[in-house]
C-alpha cells in the first residue's frame, strides 16, 4: 500500500515508525503544496494535522482515496458536515497526537457509520489493531489523558506534590508509560490546552475547565521540564 501523509516532524516520525516492519511505501507530502492529483496517486492518505488546520478539507474536494484526518479537537462531523463531496467518500478521524500514533492500537472514528466496513478493510490492508470510538471532541484516551493533566496542574498549583512526584507516582501507581507532566510534554502543552478547550466548548462541563497553571504555561509556550526534548 502506498501512503501519502502529512504531518508535523514529531508526527510523521512517529507514523514511520509504525509502518517501518510492513512492506507500506511512506510518502511525506509538501505540507504547503498537496494537491488532489497527488493524493489520488497513491492508496491512503492520511493528514495528522487536520484538527489544527481543518481549512485543508478545502483542498480535498475530488480525492478518491480513503483519507485518515487527525480528528481530537474538533468533531468530522461539525467541520466537515457536507462540505465534501458524498457519503461515499471514504474519512475516518483517528488519534494523530502524538505519542498515539505508534501504538499497538489505533483510536478511530467514523463520520459515516454506514462504512464501518469498509474502515476494517482498511485497518485489515494497514495491518493495524484499532478501536472504533465515537465521532466526538477527544475521542476518548485524549480525553481521559488530558484531564489527568489537567488534575495533575491543580495539585501542583495547590503545592501538593512536586511534578517529579507526581509524575513518579502516576506511573507506578497506573503503569502509564509517562507520568501527566512527561507526558503533557511530549504531546505538547499547547495540543492538551487545546484538546481541553475544545472539550470544554463542546460540553460546557465543569471538569474540563483548564487549570490556571497549565494556561499560563500555554500562553508562555513552556514545557514543564526545561530539558525536555
Amino acid at each position: 500500500m502506498k501512503i501519502l501523509a502529512r504531518g508535523s516532524k514529531q508526527q510523521l516520525k512517529e507514523l514511520q515508525e509504525k509502518v517501518q516492519n510492513s512492506t507500506h511505501l511512506l510518502e511525506f507530502a509538501d505540507e504547503n503544496q498537496v494537491v488532489v492529483g497527488q493524493i489520488n496517486s497513491a492508496d491512503l492518505f492520511i493528514d495528522m494535522q487536520f484538527d489544527t488546520l481543518p481549512n485543508h478539507i478545502e483542498q480535498y474536494h475530488g480525492v478518491q482515496v480513503p483519507m485518515l484526518l487527525g480528528a481530537v479537537k474538533i468533531q468530522l462531523a461539525a467541520v466537515i458536515g457536507h462540505k465534501i463531496a458524498t457519503q461515499n467518500t471514504l474519512i475516518f478521524g483517528f488519534n494523530a497526537l502524538p505519542t498515539f500514533i505508534n501504538r499497538k492500537v489505533a483510536e478511530v472514528s467514523l463520520l459515516h457509520p454506514h462504512q464501518a466496513n469498509e474502515l476494517n478493510a482498511l485497518m485489515q490492508s494497514l495491518n493495524w489493531d484499532y478501536k472504533l470510538v465515537n465521532d466526538r471532541v477527544g475521542l476518548f484516551t485524549p480525553r481521559v489523558i488530558c484531564m489527568i493533566i489537567n488534575e495533575a496542574c491543580y495539585t501542583l498549583q495547590e503545592g501538593t506534590a512536586s511534578k517529579r512526584d507526581i509524575d513518579t507516582s502516576m506511573k507506578l501507581g497506573t503503569g502509564y508509560p509517562y507520568g501527566p507532566f512527561e507526558w503533557a510534554d511530549l504531546i505538547g502543552v499547547k495540543e492538551v490546552y487545546e484538546v481541553l478547550a475544545a472539550l470544554y466548548e463542546d460540553t460546557k462541563e465543569e471538569r474540563y475547565k483548564i487549570c490556571p497553571l497549565l494556561k499560563t504555561q500555554y500562553l508562555k509556550a513552556k514545557k514543564f521540564y526545561a530539558d525536555a526534548n
